[in-house]
Order: C-alpha cells, then structure tokens, then sequence
C-alpha cells in the first residue's frame, strides 16, 4: 500500500459555477446537509483506506527570502488515504461531495514519497 496526500481546491469560478450565490438561504442550507451526509456516507466507505482524517484549510502566509507575506492559493482541505496504487488513490474521489454538491473545483491526488 501506498500513501497519499489529497487536497480538495476551490475557486470563485466554482463558486459562481455552483450558483451557491444566487440559491436562497433554504435552498443553500440544504445543499450544506445534503453534502455533509453525503461526504460522511463517503468517508464511512473509506474509512479502511483513510490514514488522517485532515480537515478544512484557512488563509495562507508564504514564508520566503524576502520574508513573510499574505497570498491566496485554492487550496481548500486536505486528507491522507493508503491505496494500491495512484489510480486506486484518484478513483476513490471520482464523484466527491467537494465538487458535486459543494462548490468545490476538484481533488488533487499526490503520492507521499519516502525521504531518501
């Protein structure tokens, strides 16, 4: 087995792609209760394969030659799953809560590799 590190993004074209904006306070409520079923229905099915839970990521500081400064990035969360392989890994969030229900952008999978 394999480790992995996902990050879920976003991005305001999401956000506007989604319509969350213009959806009424109960429709918008309701897509939030809609999508934290279905994203605990998700991790219940992975929960074999899933090594740290992660959770929600907030505002960015870049620390660098030139110091420390506020930016953006569309990172928005972050989990860590075992798999076999890097196309199990990517497979397990085909069709994800983040981006179907959400109005998150998509899931990036990268391997965790070994410190030579």
């Amino acid at each position: 087995m394999k480790t992995f590190m996902a990050v879920y993004t976003g991005s305001i074209a999401a956000r506007e792609r989604s319509g969350r904006d213009e959806a009424s306070e109960a429709d918008r409520n309701a897509r939030v209760e809609k999508g934290l079923k279905a994203w605990q229905d998700w991790g219940e099915k992975h929960k074999a394969s899933i090594v740290e839970a992660g959770g929600p990521l907030g505002t960015t500081k870049r620390a660098g030659p030139n110091g420390v400064t506020d930016i953006k990035n569309n990172l928005a969360g972050w989990i860590v799953v075992r798999a076999e392989s890097h196309e199990a890994a990517a497979k397990m969030f085909e069709g994800h809560p983040h981006f179907t229900i959400f109005p998150g952008e998509a899931v990036e999978i990268m391997e965790v590799l070994p410190i030579p």
